[in-house]
């Protein structure tokens, strides 16, 4: 399936030797790069959802380092190719990964594992205490998001 316009994902590496594991999250010299802002860590227990949320100004870099993640992206561009796809990716520590959601998308996860989830978010920009760069719709009931956050089993 062909992703969102501007999703960018990387397979993290994790390399372990006798004292524990390494695993490298983001780098300066990696292509999905854009530019430093802060980094912050956001944890959610079993079963929450926290969304839906988008930015004007700024990309998110997101890493789960712990339980897991269904994030998911809704292209808000009216310009886009790829507008009003919606992309759901499972990420975490069954499957590590660095996922970019571009600014003016709409993104948010739901912690899907037994225990409470760690994400790394790794912003281009720094939060605006004065004026947040947040731009929020309620997750289960808005008029722009067709989506149902519920388990899907089949």
């Amino acid at each position: 399936m062909k992703r969102i316009q501007g999703v960018v994902t990387k397979a993290l590496r994790v390399i372990p030797d006798e004292r524990g594991r390494l695993m490298e999250i983001l780098r300066s010299d990696d292509a999905m790069f854009r530019k430093f802002g802060q980094a912050y860590l956001s944890t959610t227990y079993p079963g929450v959802v926290k969304a839906w949320h988008y930015h004007k100004l700024q990309d998110d870099c997101f890493c789960c380092v712990a339980g897991m993640i269904k994030l998911v992206i809704f292209d808000n561009r009216s310009e886009s190719p790829t507008y009003r796809q919606i992309d759901e990716l499972f990420i975490g520590e069954h499957n590590l990964q660095l996922v970019v959601v571009p600014r003016l998308c709409y993104h948010g996860w739901k912690s899907i594992g037994e225990r409470e989830s760690l994400v790394f978010n790794i912003p281009t920009e720094v939060y605006n205490y004065a004026q947040p760069d947040e731009y929020r719709l309620d997750p289960h009931r808005n008029d722009v998001i067709a989506y149902d956050w519920s388990r899907k089993d089949g």
